[in-house]
């Protein structure tokens, strides 16, 4: 099928995935190229031409306008669009990426309307990032913990509405809560089993290989669900922890590299995609020198993974 961006990079089994023709990577070759950083702006295609997820992560008015003409753009071309719902009360607990829905009814509402804004029109959507295992690591609890499993499942049964519609809850990385019991019970209480499986490795850096024996655990504790795995900067695999800064560990880390483009065609019959869900390039946070906030366009940090060698 035909890609509204001409893409040599991307092999010819990347499946469906639409590629956002306004994406902050593709202004950013242009403005290089026009100041004649000619191999800056070539190694960066490799990220203009590649379809990478979009977030929804507020509430302000045209959220849902915006994810309609997205979708839209995508059945024109041909493509399915991959979306990112991240918007559930008490986001990130307060770090970096805090924010979220004031309360359980504005989420309520905000999910009915991103579900109707797509509805009729295929899409992946990845599930609120780190919800679950925020929960597991117990910055979320009691009957806040609680609600935020029935609003995930209630999130599911929106977007379920349309079989067009596919949705992945997140489930975390192999780096972060290793009781694979504890990830599964969570999922499940969360509604996965009324998903088309869960997510694994959002705007994390764990290898395929750890991701793939990782879900294959969880995934035997559901019943055989699937799963996606982002491979958007984990080329490289993760960087050490610091026992001095263990957020450099996950918050831009230097020598990372893209990972596998995204493809349908992953040799694992559990495996459904390798998504970017991560926008490569994106901040993670203000958490070193020149970082900007998270979810802001940082061309540096996006040029030096276009330009690492991945090692897997």
């Amino acid at each position: 099928m035909p890609s509204s961006v001409p893409d040599p990079y991307v092999p010819a089994g990347a499946g469906p995935f639409y590629v956002e023709p306004d994406a902050p990577a593709v202004a950013q070759v242009a403005q290089w190229e026009a100041a004649g950083r000619a191999a800056d702006a070539a190694a960066l295609r490799r990220i203009a031409q590649a379809p990478t997820a979009v977030w929804f992560a507020d509430g302000a008015p045209g959220y849902a306008e915006r994810a309609h003409a997205l979708v839209t753009a995508a059945a024109g071309a041909g493509r399915t669009p991959v979306l990112v719902a991240y918007h559930v009360p008490q986001r990130d607990c307060g770090g970096h990426s805090g924010g979220g829905a004031a309360d359980g009814e504005a989420y309520r509402a905000w999910i009915a309307g991103l579900a109707g804004a797509i509805r009729g029109t295929p899409a992946v959507v990845v599930l609120e990032p780190d919800a679950v295992t925020h929960v597991l690591q117990g910055c979320v609890s009691g009957a806040v913990a609680e609600e935020r499993f029935a609003l995930l499942d209630g999130a599911i049964r929106a977007l379920k509405q349309e079989p067009g519609i596919r949705v992945y809850l997140d489930g975390g990385n192999p780096g972060w809560v290793k009781d694979v019991d504890r990830v599964a019970s969570s999922l499940r209480r969360a509604g996965v089993e009324r998903a088309d499986g869960f997510s694994l490795n959002v705007a994390n850096f764990e290898t395929v290989e750890a991701n793939i024996s990782y879900g294959e655990q969880i995934s035997r504790r559901l019943g055989g669900a699937h799963f996606v795995v982002d491979t958007s900067r984990n080329g490289n695999g993760p960087a050490e922890v610091d026992a001095r800064d263990a957020e450099g560990h996950w918050c831009n880390p230097s020598g990372r590299a893209l990972g596998p483009a995204p493809t349908t065609e992953t040799g694992h019959p559990l495996v459904d995609a390798y998504l970017w869900v991560k926008r490569p390039g994106e901040s993670d946070g203000a958490c070193g020198a020149g970082a900007p906030p998270a979810g802001q366009w940082w061309p540096e940090y996006a040029l030096g993974l276009a330009t690492s060698a991945p090692n897997q």
